[in-house]
């Protein structure tokens, strides 16, 4: 059986409430080095909020982050998969529908978060494990006979 989303996914990491303000959010995704925070509302989640959109919809656009409520930056709809997703197949949509993070749901549960990034570094760790395969078995001696 290949790989599944429960796999490579890793922890969502960071959770804000959506109603705070955009400068407080930008402020705790930096602290924790995160390109984005998903939103909750009353324990659901309400929607994710990238670094892009606050490039988009507070920098360029001359914004008070203190005063926009981080709920009017965020995209309101996740782009998620069930744990049991296969890998392939995330990967497949993610490149198809230019999506950079994919949430990992159980019913409203988040699970976790595949990015672009944990994507890569399973990728290295896979292409490590291969050449490691390839070198043992290139250097075993081969009986004929």
């Amino acid at each position: 059986m290949g790989m599944r989303a429960k796999d490579v996914m890793e922890s969502p990491g960071l959770s804000v409430e959506a109603n705070a303000d955009a400068l407080s959010v930008a402020r705790t995704m930096v602290e924790h080095r995160r390109g984005y925070a998903i939103l909750r509302r009353d324990g659901h989640v309400a929607g994710i909020v990238t670094e892009w959109d606050f490039l988009e919809k507070v920098v360029a656009a001359g914004a008070d982050a203190s005063r926009v409520p981080v709920a009017d930056l965020a995209t309101p709809t996740l782009q998620s998969c069930p744990p049991e997703a296969p890998v392939d197949e995330v990967v497949s949509r993610m490149a198809r529908e230019g999506i950079r993070r994919m949430i990992v749901l159980s019913g409203d549960q988040v699970l976790g978060i595949i990015t672009a990034r944990t994507l890569l570094a399973n990728f290295r760790q896979y292409v490590d494990r291969l050449s490691t395969d390839i070198a043992a078995h290139q250097s075993d001696p081969v009986t004929l006979g």
